[in-house]
């Protein structure tokens, strides 16, 4: 584990490779799953306030239970998370022309409709970050249906926290990030002591 200020990173993304295959894997991620997209509190009053905005993006299906379950639910484990349809896909999902899964947040955000792109574990993904009282731990979450990633991400020589510059930049900064690539330049060097 690597610290920088109070997170405590695994080294996972330096080491693992990854670039998202939509058109291997047709973003299975948001279809897979015991539960939805995790939340961060402040997300859930976001989710909210846009629900009205972005209604029109959502299939019936996704708006049906949205409006019987809420903008988001609490999980068994007791995680704010997004709603499923019927305990499969989260309810903000979409399929483009092609079968493959889209952010229906995303698609308002990128028509200008919300200033907001989408929950942050989404954009993450696969790195999870759980908050602790003390600090955060980021981890590189491996998953079976992210194979395709890992296979383009190795032929791309793609480690995780590049891949991930975005949303890492849209959590933490760009400071933070900044501190982070030179971490993995000191562990890269390391590593191949």
């Amino acid at each position: 584990m690597i610290q920088i200020d109070d997170k405590l990173i695994s080294e996972d993304i330096f080491s693992e490779e990854f670039v998202c295959n939509l058109s291997k894997c047709k973003g299975i991620c948001c279809v897979e799953g015991d539960a939805g997209a995790p939340l961060d509190t402040n997300e859930t009053e976001i989710l909210k306030r846009i629900f009205p905005k972005i209604k029109s993006y959502l299939r019936p299906e996704g708006v049906a239970a949205i409006e019987e379950q809420g903008t988001h639910v609490i999980d068994i484990d007791g995680d704010l998370v997004t709603p499923l349809v019927n305990g499969g896909e989260c309810a903000y999902v979409i399929f483009d022309e092609k079968g493959i899964t889209k952010c229906g947040i995303e698609k308002a955000y990128e028509d200008g409709v919300v200033d907001w792109q989408k929950p942050i574990s989404c954009h993450l993904y696969p790195i999870r970050i759980t908050e602790y009282r003390n600090f955060s731990a980021v981890n590189y979450h491996e998953w079976s249906v992210c194979s395709d990633a890992c296979t383009l991400g190795k032929e791309l020589q793609v480690p995780v926290y590049k891949f991930l510059k975005t949303p890492l930049i849209r959590k933490y900064g760009e400071e933070f990030y900044k501190t982070l690539c030179e971490a993995a330049e000191e562990w890269e060097r390391e590593f191949n002591s």
